[in-house]
């Protein structure tokens, strides 16, 4: 072990953490020899909330040893981990080293998804507030690794979102590993017995594995 921990963030649109990203997650880490625990953000808050306690909590696992904290976030905990990533004002012992985001909400300037915005941001919020909670207008050059996955067919969370992080990963050549699978609905977790999308869990061991290795 490596000295590595994994904080896996749920989603739920910022108004309840899915079961079936939670748990499960961290079980399919330690079956691939990585420690991870779910942190249950604070819920139907506004921002920077939901970002400020998990930086408490990166904050913690540090205090307890960790040397490289990764986040392994779904859908609105997806945007929550790319924030934690990406966002300016992180002290150095809240940084994050590397991120995977399934099915992320990354901006926050596209009407999709709308509801978490809404809890997030509020109904007035101004362009600024969404453009600076949009993953893609954070990404600098110094930002972590990131793998992201998505499915074409998302009705909720349209790829768009993926894209959008995707290239503005690839404009300031951030390492970055993406996958897009042509089926599957939103939600997918695990994704076992989804087709092609099951083996995003592969292909992550993999990359994990890769990013515990790394040099900070």
């Amino acid at each position: 072990m490596t000295g590595t921990h994994v904080i896996v963030l749920p989603g739920g649109g910022y108004a309840t953490h899915a079961p079936h990203e939670a748990e499960p997650i961290v079980d399919w880490l330690a079956k691939i020899g990585v420690r991870a625990s779910v942190f249950r953000y604070p819920l139907n808050v506004r921002h920077p909330l939901p970002l400020l306690a998990l930086r408490a909590e990166i904050r913690r696992l540090r205090a307890d040893g960790a040397v490289r904290v990764g986040v392994v976030g779904f859908s609105a905990g997806g945007h929550l981990a790319g924030l934690a990533a990406l966002a300016p004002g992180a002290e150095p012992v809240e940084t994050v080293q590397f991120a995977v985001l399934g099915y992320a909400i990354t901006s926050m300037e596209t009407e999709t998804y709308r509801p978490s915005r809404l809890i997030l941001l509020g109904e007035d919020a101004s362009p600024q507030l969404r453009r600076s909670t949009s993953l893609d207008a954070l990404v600098t050059p110094d930002s972590p690794p990131f793998f992201i996955w998505h499915t074409a067919e998302d009705p909720y969370v349209p790829p768009e979102h993926t894209y959008r992080l995707a290239a503005s990963l690839a404009a300031q050549q951030v390492p970055h590993e993406v996958h897009v699978f042509a089926h599957g609905p939103h939600s997918l977790g695990l994704a076992d017995g989804a087709g092609t999308a099951e083996t995003w869990t592969t292909f992550a061991a993999v990359w994990i594995h890769e990013q515990e290795v790394a040099r900070v």
